[in-house]
């Protein structure tokens, strides 16, 4: 049942993208490009996901899941170097290609050549972080704590 539900949840993800455009490297790249050719479409997609995610985080916050399990933990609490160093280069990352890890993983429907490079990119990157970062990534303690 987890797995249909997964499957299920990942086709209508990828096709709510598909509609949205956001597998379009121009239409995000037109979003963040609001000192030219400015396309707010995009604000759009966001301002109908941002309430509807507030309502799965206080449900989730309050109740078990549905599909059984324990109660969802904590999220953590302690920002770092490496949450920002990360969230940067993410936001570089996007911005220069368009592309985020989500659509990426659609457009490999249609691969072309910037999407494949997109993509060996995003897997180099994290390969490079399991092999530079693994003692902190798998043991998943707050750098508080150590």
């Amino acid at each position: 049942m987890r797995n249909l539900i997964a499957c299920v949840t990942g086709i209508v993800f990828a096709l709510g993208l598909g509609v949205s455009g956001m597998t379009l490297p121009s239409k995000v790249i037109g979003f963040l490009d609001v000192t030219g050719n400015w396309d707010p479409s995009l604000l759009f997609v966001m301002g109908s996901a941002i309430p509807v995610y507030m309502l799965a985080w206080f449900w989730r916050r309050r109740h078990t899941p549905w599909l059984g399990g324990a109660k969802f933990p904590k999220p953590r609490a302690d920002l770092d170097w490496r949450l920002f160093a990360g969230a940067t280069l993410f936001g570089i990352g996007w911005g220069l290609a368009g592309i985020c890890p989500g659509p990426a993983v659609t457009i490999l429907g249609r691969p072309t050549l910037p999407a494949l490079v997109f993509f060996g990119s995003l897997a180099g990157g994290m390969l490079l972080f399991r092999l530079v970062d693994r003692p902190k990534a798998v043991t998943n303690i707050p750098s508080t704590a150590r």
